[in-house]
């Protein structure tokens, strides 16, 4: 009997959040890994984020919250917080993709909640 999985069959294991924080921390170190949706750099300008600023996050932040799977297999959602421009947090909602890009949906001061 050759039973081969399918996508209701396969159970995705969801990684710690160290696992994770030293995935997005690695990929981030190369820009190019990093890919951003109209609605993060709309709200960025608006929120006087800039791209570099986000990269920081990515780079030196830390996961806070939940890690949600994302919408497809292998996708993984959470929101990295780090602080910037002296004493203001910045989170940063992404989603990981397969261990190798990084999708950034949105990004926020964290002290305006």
């Amino acid at each position: 009997m050759d039973r081969k999985p399918n996508a209701e069959n396969v159970v995705q294991f969801k990684p710690s959040a160290g696992e994770l924080n030293s995935t997005i921390r690695r990929l981030s170190e190369d820009s190019s890994n990093v890919s951003w949706s109209r609605h993060a750099l709309s709200r960025m300008a608006e929120r006087g984020i800039s791209t570099l600023d986000a990269l920081r996050v990515l780079r030196t932040g830390d996961i806070d919250g939940e890690i949600e799977p994302g919408n497809d297999q292998g996708e993984w959602k959470v929101k990295v917080v780090a602080r910037i421009k002296g004493n203001r947090d910045v989170g940063v909602v992404t989603v990981v993709i397969q261990g190798q890009r990084i999708f950034v949906k949105t990004a926020e001061w964290e002290d305006l909640k």
